[in-house]
């Protein structure tokens, strides 16, 4: 009879698992936060690290930390323009984040077409293959070449890796650990 007891308390203060979101899907992903880690090599640098991205209609947070998680900047680009603050405390704007990114570190990166190669798209300027799934598998894009490889078989499975070159000019190679879908902003009034 206690050991009865005993099983039925233990069995009652089990935690409930907590509610998931559901997996984002390749489909209906507009606005999304990611995180994972990057290399970068650009000429004789490289630079590695990790990276949390928030894209939400039209507004992107972007934060860069070292390999053990020490912030190393954050981009944070809306309508109106964009701002990056180093780990020195340093803020410098910019028109845009790809003026920004250009001014700062020397070279282009087109933050405003990340958003859509991370999803595995293109704005309508590329031409992109699939693979047997019907996933994407390359796309090129103005010169910059993408390539896509994926942690599972779902037809709608989003990146978990990706490699971004523009040619003889730079190399950004992205692994994405984590994918979460947001819902889309609600209008002030």
């Amino acid at each position: 009879m206690i050991a009865a007891l005993l099983a039925l308390s233990a069995c009652g203060s089990l935690p409930t698992p907590a509610d998931s979101p559901p997996p984002a899907r390749r489909d209906s992903l507009r606005n999304f936060s990611l995180a994972g880690r990057f290399s970068l090599h650009h000429e004789d640098h490289s630079y590695i690290g990790q990276i949390s991205w928030r894209h939400d209609d039209g507004s992107d947070e972007l934060l860069l930390s070292s390999p053990l998680g020490q912030a190393l900047a954050e981009i944070v680009s809306e309508p109106g323009g964009a701002r990056l603050t180093g780990s020195d405390g340093r803020v410098r704007q910019a028109a845009s984040a790809d003026e920004l990114l250009q001014s700062v570190v020397g070279y282009p990166l087109p933050l405003h077409k990340l958003n859509d190669w991370v999803r595995g798209g293109s704005a309508g300027s590329g031409q992109l293959t699939a693979d047997a799934l019907g996933r994407p598998l390359r796309l090129q894009d103005q010169g910059w070449r993408i390539a896509y490889e994926y942690d599972d078989d779902d037809p709608q499975a989003l990146p978990g890796r990706l490699f971004i070159e523009l040619e003889s000019v730079l190399e950004l190679r992205l692994r994405i650990d984590e994918w979460r879908p947001l819902p889309a902003a609600k209008p002030t009034p």
